[in-house]
């Protein structure tokens, strides 16, 4: 009898070849949402909560998870298809074989931009694997803003958006001070204690009361005030940048726990944060407008929207700065500068010229020694990254930057063998220069 049910539940729900979340689906369906930042999608994941969507994100705490999950995106994807595809896709997959969910109760999300890249095309790929896999009936929720597909239980509206947004800055600023912190702190752990005590109090905020941005700014201050009284060492480190594709620039399971490796390695880790390439999707459609007349009639929302995103990031900043202990982030109009004389800003597919501009950053900011992170399967970035290195090693002769490629088959003792030989060179810099 239940078999039945569902069967006709998933015949309603079906529209154009898929199965689409339904508003009746939204009062009992456990909605799983792929893991890249672990802090910053804690936080949005308890936003969703707050506008009445049961959502878990997927962790993976141990070597043996993460093994299993790169197992399912195998089984599940073709060997074509990026990594990083192939381990959100393998999240899923080894979720709903877990045992812990229902899966006629479940449905999975993921983000879809509408570009030429795996952001627009992940929706088609997994729900390829999950029919392959004999989960074809569970609902993908296309989470866009540029009307590719629309589902009647999941609506995205103005002040879903607004709380986001605020989950991303809280974000982006844990990961800059955490960076910041963990390598110089004279009690390992501490800085790590401290975040996740922070985010557990945004979350109550952000789930229980409205929200004000006057409060957001004094949660900035306390946010920096806290980390700046970590007892730290006195100790010069080397900083080393990360950039890349942006699964495998911040995800733990896509960089193989790249920024704990540099901070056991005695180097500081630093990245510029989520925001940015938010502000880069915001931005590109003013660039079609510029070249293309692409979007006239549109264009001035797009801009209104990165100023009032980057009014945001300039508060964060000024709150750094401030209190004076820590470097904060390049300011988002430094960005759209940093590649003049490198790169077009018409180049923008998967990461475009961002990328490019985050390593000219880093270098206008001191921080000479760079990883870019290179994702199997990911033409663009090996363009606008490892295609980039030259131009810019021309240029900047002191600088040192390594390629490393991120995929199934890479032996994580190759990748960190080559990060310790850019270690080694750097502190033989450091050393000379001192």
């Amino acid at each position: 009898m239940n078999d039945n049910k569902n069967t006709c539940a998933f015949a309603d729900a079906e529209q154009d070849g898929r199965v689409v979340f339904t508003e009746e689906m939204k009062k009992d369906y456990t909605i799983l949402l792929p893991n890249m930042l672990p802090r910053h999608f804690r936080i949005l994941s308890k936003v969703f909560q707050f506008y009445g969507y049961h959502t878990v994100l997927l962790e993976e705490n141990s070597e043996e998870e993460a093994r299993k999950v790169i197992d399912a995106g195998l089984r599940s994807v073709h060997n074509d298809a990026c990594y990083p595809a192939l381990l959100v896709i393998g999240q899923f997959i080894s979720a709903l074989e877990s045992g812990k969910y229902d899966p006629h109760k479940t449905a999975l999300m993921m983000t879809q931009t509408g570009g030429g890249c795996r952001a627009s095309n992940y929706i088609s790929l997994i729900r390829k694997a999950l029919k392959k896999a004999g989960f074809g009936y569970v609902p993908v929720i296309s989470l866009n803003f540029s009307g590719l597909e629309d589902n009647p239980g999941f609506k995205i509206t103005i002040p879903m958006i607004h709380r986001a947004l605020y989950a991303v800055l809280y974000g982006d600023l844990l990961m800059s001070l955490i960076n910041q912190t963990r390598p110089y702190e004279t009690v390992k752990g501490s800085a790590e204690a401290l975040a996740d005590k922070w985010v557990d109090r945004l979350v109550d905020e952000m789930t229980h009361h409205t929200i004000r941005y006057s409060a957001v700014k004094k949660n900035y201050d306390r946010i920096v005030s806290d980390f700046a009284k970590i007892e730290k060492t006195k100790e010069k480190k080397v900083k080393v940048g990360i950039v890349g594709e942006i699964f495998v620039k911040f995800s733990p399971l896509g960089n193989n726990n790249l920024e704990d490796f540099l901070v056991s390695e005695n180097a500081e880790p630093v990245m510029a944060g989520l925001v940015d390439f938010l502000l880069y999707c915001m931005y590109n459609p003013v660039v079609d407008a510029r070249l293309y007349g692409k979007g006239k009639k549109t264009v001035f929302i797009y801009k209104a929207v990165c100023a009032f995103i980057q009014k945001k990031q300039n508060d964060l900043i000024k709150a750094i700065k401030k209190e004076g202990s820590f470097t904060p982030p390049s300011r988002f109009k430094n960005t759209l500068t940093a590649n003049e004389g490198y790169i077009s800003s018409g180049v923008k597919m998967g990461e475009g010229w961002l990328l490019t501009a985050e390593m000219l950053e880093l270098i206008h900011d001191g921080v000479n020694n760079i990883v870019c992170a290179q994702p199997f399967g990911c033409l663009p970035n090996h363009i606008v990254g490892k295609g980039m290195m030259k131009p810019i090693k021309e240029k900047h002769p002191d600088v040192n930057i390594v390629a490393i490629d991120y995929d199934p088959g890479a032996t994580r003792i190759n990748q960190e063998n080559r990060i310790k030989l850019m270690l080694a060179n750097a502190n033989e810099a450091m050393t000379v220069n001192a």
